[in-house]
Formats: C-alpha cells, structure tokens, sequence
C-alpha cells in the first residue's frame, strides 16, 4: 500500500542525487500527471527545474490562465504562446494520425528551443504505469532521449510506478488544489482529436465552447467524481435542423462520457437522462453552428475512449 509521505521524501532524496545542481526541463500540461511530477521535482532542485507549458491553440476553454495561476508560484514556470506556429501547420489537414504526428514534431521543436535556452541536461517526463504497460515495457525507466537537433537529454520519470489514483494521492499530500488532483485527463494534441476534419478557428471555437458545456453540466450533478472523463466532438457531418421557424444546417456534435481505472479499459455508465439533455439543449442554443447532438454509449474496448 502506498505511504505517500514516505514515497515523497524517497523520490526527492533520489532525484537530488541524480541530478544534483543540473539544470532539468518539463513539459507541464496541466494534467495530473506533469503537474505532480513537476512539483516533486521542483521540491527536489527548486528553480533548477523549468516547467515549459506550451499553448498550441487548442486548450480548454480558460485553460491557460487556469495553469498559470494554479503554478506561477509554485514551479520556474514559462509560458509559450505557440498557437500560430502550430495551427499554421495544422492546416488544410483532416486525417487524425497526421494531426498527432505533426503537433507532436511541432512541440518537440517548440520544446527543444526552450531546453537549448536553459541548459537543460536532464529531461523530466510524468510517465505512469498504464503508460509503459500499454507500450509493452517499452518506455524505460533511465535513458537518454536525443531532440531532432542534437540536444541528448537523461531521462528522469518520477511517478513510472504509480496508477493514477495512485498519482492523484501523491499530488493531494504534496498540497496541490483538490480541482487539478482531481480534474479528467486531457489528450496532449488537445481539441486537435475532437475536432473531425479540419481545424479552423471557427472549429476550435466550436469546440472548445461544447466542451465547456459538458463540463459545466457533469459538475452540476456531482459526476466529474466518479467519471473518468466527459468531453464533446465537434463531426464533419452536418445535419438539418430547426431553429425558430427557419430550418437549419449544422454541425454534429457527439458527447462522450466513460468511467475507468486506468484508461485501459473503459465503460459508458447509466447517465441520468435530464443532464444529457441540458447538455444537448444548451450546446444546440448557445452553438448556433450545430444542430444536432448525439451521445457515444461504446466501451472500450472495442472503441477507444476518445474518438479520433
């Protein structure tokens, strides 16, 4: 059983010794994951850690001043405005495999500037044990990881061994606000896989105000406690529909609302029927860009939890 005290104090011990007066670097995403590995570092080294939280333009509705506020104190914190950089790659492209690929090589130039500019040795990573497990044990535990321009990292994983409610105890004892211990996971392309089709700021306006909705509502009813996440896709299918007295041609939108452990598994639980229909209600009079809501009852497997 885990002693989280005891776990906090060992980990500390062990990365002073590894990384003693060098300069290491993070990729703070807001999740819970990056956060309570940035801050058991930061503990560890204090302002030899610098967190790089990279805004790609497509965050959570109020998400980058949600991580600034919530860390500005507390970590070396730098905050990059990046949007334009990644959206303009981002461009004209519709398949959701060619969308990861080209966020992730645009934040790994994004993040290599910012490790070049520190004088960063040691690479901080918040991998938990679903994640090396999913992979067949193929993220290691120590290696060095090379950037595109030559910059060679150690690689330090702080929580590899813990399960995320493992993770979420660990950040509640080292103080972190109960809201980010607890918060849904968000995927580190962002909106970019709930977004079918292409983006377009109109697009990512779209969903970023649907998925606000759906966070409102299940917070509402108390079920952001209990579910693993809840989030809405914004299709490339348009549909007809009525808005006032005049017939209307909008977007879909599909809701998705799933209970897990660990994310490798995932069930669609029984939703009480009136939030859901707020939900649609709202997102169909507040959106004027969409008509049509439906909602995802697949488990996982066979689909995965989000869907692109």
């Amino acid at each position: 059983m885990l002693d989280p005290s005891s776990f906090i104090q060992e980990t500390i011990d062990t990365i002073k010794n590894a990384i003693g007066d060098k300069k290491a670097i993070i990729a703070l995403s807001g999740g819970v994951d990056s956060s309570v590995a940035s801050v058991l570092v930061s503990n560890a080294i204090g302002k030899n850690l610098t967190a790089v939280f990279v805004d790609h333009g497509l965050l959570r509705e109020g998400e980058a001043d949600y991580v600034q506020n919530t860390f500005q104190s507390r970590l070396n914190l730098k905050y990059i405005n990046a949007s334009e950089e990644f959206l303009g790659k981002l461009e004209g492209v519709e398949d959701p495999e060619e969308k990861r690929k080209i966020i992730g090589e645009v934040f790994i130039r994004v993040f290599e500037r910012e490790a070049e500019k520190v004088g960063a040795e040691f690479l901080v990573q918040g991998t938990i044990a679903p994640d090396w497990i999913e992979s067949q044990g193929d993220i290691k535990s120590h290696h060095n990881v090379a950037l595109p321009h030559g910059m060679v990292l150690e690689l330090v994983e702080p929580i590899r061994e813990l399960y995320k409610d493992e993770v979420r105890i660990i950040g509640a004892e080292m103080g972190l606000p109960a809201e980010m211990v607890n918060r849904q996971p968000y995927p580190g392309p962002g909106l970019a896989v709930r977004i079918a089709g292409k983006i377009t700021p109109k697009r990512i306006e779209i969903c970023r105000k649907a998925n606000a909705i759906v966070e409102e509502e299940v917070q509402k009813v108390g079920l952001d406690k209990t579910l693993w996440q809840y989030f809405a896709v914004l299709t490339d299918t348009k549909v007809t529909g009525v808005k006032g007295d005049i017939r209307d041609y909008g977007y879909l939108v599909v809701l998705r609302m799933v209970e897990s452990l660990d994310a490798m598994t995932a069930d669609v639980p029984e939703l009480p029927w009136e939030m859901v229909k707020t939900m649609s209600r709202r997102i169909t009079a507040e959106i004027p860009e969409v008509t049509h809501v439906s909602l995802s009852v697949s488990d996982k497997p066979p689909s995965t939890i989000e869907l692109a």
